[in-house]
């Protein structure tokens, strides 16, 4: 155990404890000015960001960017400046997706530096809170539970201070350290306290390059844009012996004019190209870290807005979750007759003695003040493992005593009768601490045997006033609410209770060690307490081991390792710096009720972009089919690029963008490739085949000069039928802008074949009445071949 020494001083503008006379100063300014002036600074990069370079470079240079690239500037010089509109579509593109993100990297940038850890440092003797970059070699940390080792360094002072590194090692126990011990940036304290000299800084300490790495901007790294990769790969693969075989067929088969025949050739080439997919994507990421950046949302990783939509199950810390942090000592129970007065004295030394007390001790310090006369001697801080906290004390009188503060159930034998005072305040919601004299030393392992019970001390929790309807949205939307606490099960029941989350109560300590045990144990209970960090760990991957998608709140030291390891770790702003830096998600506002936004804006986000993911590539599809047949029937392609750019942008372009950005509440599903492909698939082929028919059956009917453009038109009319009704499907279910949305695109298209300008801009023109009526015909008939085909894929291949 350490010594306490009794001469601290608070200083008045900062709440943390000056150094008393013989303990270290710290740097002075002058050699603070020193280091800086050298470069021997923390200057660690900004969190969650990348740089305007990157994001421009991930926007500019791509391989389709590339593909259309050349194809725009060989149109720019063989064809009318109709045909080259493609190009500029895809500048509008990037340019889209540039601007969005970089928005988003504003927000997050802006964001990160309000959720920063601001650790304590001496300097003068003068203990302030310094921003990370701020801190110099050399310089004096002082920790305490909670606060995230922030750079390596050599222990100094130390006051039975606990050490957490499995997040650098993967052990999970503690460990006890010493004055001259090293500590490690990446670690966290749970327990005790102290102060350490910074060794190494900025990037030369151990875990600044892991950090710099994980809190990177990480856009591309989600199942969402792999299962988009891997779309894309097959594309490249497809376009590329298609585009050779359609080259051969234009250039050297038909012997058509050299202008023309380039012409069909990129029109039958660039709508191979899902362009619009990789963009749309990004936006809506993009728009979803700043929609939740309002409501001071801080997403640290981006992929964790598509995850939490993907969530079954959300594991939820009472304190500070449910509750809120601040508690209040709503009465005093004293045991076999103690002193009352007598026991107000023990408890006002017990707050005084721990300088970084906890949301329960701080309750006790503002309802009993510390008597004057009292000295600590040696102290134990609380600790989320053992659940009490301890010190011994050098009374007025002249005596010694030991005192231990913590759960009743965990400092008393079973059937003693305090545990049944203290189940009848639990099933009523209230949190009961047990204050017992000790008979042993402090630091013995137990010290808790022979314990005498003196008081109870009954604590009221302030429930959030949100937090009964976030769990019911939870509820609403069948994602499972776990509550795991390490208060009493029977309290927590109760708290649980009142906020309308009801189901079966379990204290964990009784809950099977083997994994698969445990995790049928999680299924059939709903709240769990008196559950120890590392069962809070264990717990997740029980759960995570029979399929489930868990996310974990929490804001104290003690759910560090279960936030690590859940696929979604959301910490309150207001939490310790290591559950802040574990988490993907911060919310900065300390609100539970943000929750319920942050699962919209994933399902918006996935939802939407399978919609439209659709819509790109069935025109994909289409469009490699097309090709193919046009190189084994050796005829011309039906379409000019002009063609094809009006028809994306009114089927697909522009109700894509919409579509993208929408409400949706479906919960997320797995296969994203799968899902998309499975209608992606025969949508493409219907239409290739309708439109085909059509391109036939126009060539036979038309003859003469201008035939090939009549039959154009024949088949582009076909087309647009189809591709509409396809965007009439993936727009379901319908609301009044969606109806909108599809019969504006119609009448656009309309509006092109009835204005003569545009006839001739867009080469469109339909010729006669019996050609055109049966390419409506055969866009009916193939609308409900569609129709038939996605209803079997849905019954047949359900996902």
């Amino acid at each position: 155990m350490t010594h306490i020494d009794a001469g601290a001083e608070l200083d008045p503008v900062h709440p943390v404890p000056l150094p008393a006379p013989g303990r270290a100063l710290g740097l002075t300014a002058a050699e603070v000015a020193e280091r800086v002036a050298r470069g021997e600074v923390n200057d660690v990069p900004v969190r969650s960001s990348r740089s305007t370079a990157d994001i421009v470079r991930a926007n500019v240079f791509t391989r389709f960017n590339a593909i259309i690239g050349v194809l725009w500037l060989i149109m720019l010089f063989v064809a009318p400046f109709q045909d080259s509109l493609f190009g500029y579509v895809i500048l509008a593109n990037t340019g889209i997706g540039i601007i969005q993100e970089w928005r988003a990297k504003k927000t997050l940038d802006s964001l990160a530096v309000i959720g920063e850890a601001r650790p304590t440092v001496r300097r003068d003797g003068v203990a302030a809170q310094v921003a990370t970059s701020e801190i110099v070699l050399g310089d004096l940390i002082e920790i305490g539970p909670g606060d995230k080792i922030v750079v390596d360094g050599e222990c100094v002072e130390t006051d039975s201070l606990e050490v957490d590194e499995s997040l650098l090692t993967g052990e999970a126990d503690p460990v006890l350290k010493q004055p001259g011990d090293q500590v490690m940036s990446g670690s966290f304290v749970v327990a005790g306290g102290g102060a350490f000299t910074a060794a190494r800084v900025g990037r030369e300490a151990y875990a600044a390059q892991l950090a710099e790495e994980a809190s990177r901007f990480t856009l591309v790294h989600s199942e969402l844009r792999s299962g988009i990769s891997t779309i894309l790969k097959y594309v490249t693969w497809m376009m590329i012996p298609t585009a050779i075989g359609l080259i051969i067929s234009q250039l050297v088969v038909k012997e058509n004019a050299f202008k023309d025949s380039v012409a069909r050739t990129v029109g039958g080439i660039v709508p191979m190209v899902p362009e619009g997919l990789v963009l749309l994507t990004s936006v809506a990421f993009a728009i979803g870290v700043i929609r939740l950046g309002r409501q001071q949302c801080l997403v640290q990783e981006l992929p964790a807005i598509e995850g939490l939509a993907r969530v079954d199950t959300v594991c939820l810390d009472k304190t500070g979750t449910l509750t809120e942090g601040g508690m209040d000592v709503t009465e005093l129970r004293p045991l076999d007759g103690a002193d009352e007065s007598y026991v107000r004295k023990v408890l006002g030394a017990l707050g005084e003695s721990d300088p970084r007390p906890n949301a329960s001790l701080q309750a006790i310090i503002d309802a009993y003040p510390d008597s004057d006369d009292w000295r600590c001697t040696e102290s134990l801080p609380f600790s989320s493992a053992r659940k009490y906290s301890g010190a011994t004390f050098s009374e007025g009188t002249g005596e010694s005593s030991t005192w231990l503060l913590g759960a009743p159930d965990v400092l008393l034998a079973d059937g003693d009768p305090a545990l049944a005072e203290t189940e009848r305040l639990n099933e009523e919601g209230l949190r009961v601490l047990l204050l017992a004299r000790a008979v042993g030393d402090l630091g013995a392992p137990d010290v808790v045997h022979g314990a005498r019970p003196t008081a109870l001390v009954v604590l009221e929790q302030r429930l959030r006033p949100d937090a009964a309807d976030t769990l019911r949205y939870f509820d609403e939307q069948n994602v499972r609410a776990k509550v795991i606490s390490g208060d009493n099960a029977i309290s927590v029941g109760a708290v649980a209770g009142k906020l309308g989350l009801n189901g079966e109560v379990v204290d964990a300590r009784r809950l099977p060690a083997e994994r698969h045990a445990m995790a049928d144990a999680l299924d059939a209970g709903t709240v769990f307490g008196r559950v120890s960090p590392q069962q809070k760990r264990d717990m997740v991957g029980a759960m995570q081991s029979k399929g489930h998608t868990v996310a974990m709140t929490g804001d104290g030291v003690n759910d560090v390792l279960a936030l690590k390891d859940a696929d979604i770790g959301v910490s309150m702003g207001s939490g310790s710096e290591a559950t802040r830096a574990v988490a993907q998600i911060v919310l900065l506002n300390n609100s539970f009720a943000t929750l319920p936004s942050v699962v919209a804006e994933g399902r918006r986000v996935i939802g939407n972009i399978t919609r439209v993911a659709t819509l790109f590539l069935v025109k994909t599809v289409y469009s490699v089919l097309l090709a193919i047949l046009v190189v084994c029937w050796q005829v011309e392609y039906p379409f000019l690029p002009r063609h094809l750019t009006l028809l994306s942008t009114l089927t697909i372009g522009v109700p894509a963008f919409f579509l993208a950005l929408a409400p949706n509440k479906e919960r997320a599903k797995p296969d994203f490739v799968g899902r998309v492909m499975r209608y992606a698939i025969p949508g493409g082929v219907v239409a290739a085949l309708a439109t085909f028919t059509t391109y036939l059956i126009a060539r036979h009917y038309y003859t003469g000069p201008g035939s090939l453009d009549a039959e154009t038109s024949a088949a582009t009319l076909t087309l647009f039928l189809i591709s509409m009704w396809v965007l009439a499907i993936i727009a379901r279910p319908y609301t009044w802008w969606r109806l909108c949305l599809v019969a504006s695109m119609g009448l656009a298209f309309l509006v092109v074949l009835v204005v003569p300008r545009l006839q001739e801009f867009f080469a469109l023109k339909l010729v006669g009445a019996a050609m055109p009526w049966l390419a409506v015909g055969i866009a009916a008939v193939a609308a409900v071949g569609l129709e038939f085909l996605w209803r079997r894929v849905d019954r047949r291949l359900p996902v």
